[in-house]
């Protein structure tokens, strides 16, 4: 049973994934600079045609910089990398999975910080669960 009676709000998810954020393994903490999380419903236009998303629901998340293995100090403009968590697409999953929405905002979070050292996917999910 969800402790929740009404869906939780853009606030509700970014108050987890700040929460999940102190608790990311420390090989990811070390490393994580001045990463900006946001939470939006959805995707916005450009990203679901640069994914070439059939839908919306299709990503719950998204690494926007320049990747660490990327990074140059002779780049004229340091970006600023952020992490998008997109509500509707989590809150989804999160139904149809039954899994606890925190677990699931750490998930895609760890997934998104692991884009930005340029680790696979087998990679995110060891360090996971090497600090689940």
């Amino acid at each position: 049973m969800s402790p929740h009676s009404t869906a939780p709000t853009l606030a509700d998810i970014e108050a987890l994934a700040q929460r999940a954020l102190t608790t990311i393994p420390e090989r990811l903490k070390r490393h994580v600079g001045a990463v900006v999380i946001r939470v939006d419903e959805f995707p916005d236009e450009d990203t679901e045609r640069e994914m070439e998303l059939e839908s919306p629901f299709d990503i719950l998340g998204l690494y926007r910089g320049v990747g660490m293995p990327y990074k140059s100090v002779s780049d004229p403009l340091p970006s600023i990398d952020m992490i998008f968590l997109y509500r509707r697409p989590i809150l989804d999953y999160w139904c149809e999975t039954g899994d606890d929405l925190y677990r699931v905002v750490r998930h895609v979070l760890i997934h998104e910080i692991g884009h930005h050292f340029g680790f696979s996917d087998a990679d995110m999910d060891r360090i996971e669960a090497e600090g689940a």
